[in-house]
């Protein structure tokens, strides 16, 4: 599903370099400490980052060249982007169509959608009337609206409580799992790689350190709690 072929930017605090393949379905937990370059992988992937060198494989389809609302991916940042003067009808239904203007398919498609997440009772309110579980719950779920193969997630439950994380952890294996979803998430915690990841990339100083299952990560085939700086006690 998602191939980087040593793909680097302009980063004044370190050279950067990625080269990773994730398969179709996969989810996948980036760790690693702050300034590691995880969420600049992450933008690099989206677009949002101009890439210097390197490629970026989406789907069979090489979209390095692409603008980031070209390629097929959604990306949630841990600030949830919900515009403040739309209610969450309308923000949602900015996943689905710019205008806002959606077929009755589409109507179908947002309800559904609206009730599998809780937010059927919100639908009208405004992004400020909300909890900021709820608010992530919407851009979550807008995120799902756009029908893209490859969800990007940079630690967007990380300034949650942690049963609000850990209810937002659970809705969001619940959905890869329903839409095969390919996942690449970032996060500081290694609750969240030992609770959603089929794999986990550890990233340190610009580059891909180490690949494997968090029962190897777990298991000590890397101490990253010292290498890297990640808190691997229960939800720290």
């Amino acid at each position: 599903m998602l191939t980087v072929n040593q793909l680097s930017c302009d980063y004044p605090q370190q050279p950067l370099s990625f080269t990773l393949s994730v398969a179709a379905g996969e989810r996948i937990v980036v760790l690693g400490p702050s300034g590691a370059g995880k969420s600049t992988l992450l933008n690099l992937i989206a677009g949002f980052i101009p890439a210097t060198q390197g490629e970026v494989w989406i789907a069979e389809q090489n979209v390095t060249s692409l603008a980031p609302a070209k390629r097929p991916l959604s990306m949630l940042f841990q600030e949830n982007n919900l515009f403040t003067h739309l209610s969450v009808r309308q923000n949602l239904a900015l996943g689905l169509s710019p205008a806002m203007r959606l077929s009755p398919s589409q109507k179908e498609k947002l309800q559904a959608l609206a009730e599998r997440t809780g937010l059927l009772p919100l639908m009208d309110r405004l992004p400020a009337q909300l909890s900021g579980g709820q608010r992530q719950r919407v851009a979550l779920t807008r995120c799902l609206l756009r029908d893209q193969p490859l969800l990007l997630l940079d630690e967007p439950f990380s300034a949650l409580d942690p049963a609000l994380r850990q209810e937002m952890l659970v809705l969001t294996q619940e959905l890869c799992r329903e839409n095969r979803l390919t996942l690449v998430m970032v996060s500081h915690q290694f609750s969240d790689a030992r609770f959603l990841a089929d794999r986990c990339i550890l990233i340190d100083q610009g580059k891909l350190a180490w690949s494997g299952t968090w029962q190897q990560l777990e298991k000590g085939d890397i101490d990253a709690a010292k290498v890297l700086g990640i808190r691997r006690t229960n939800d720290q």
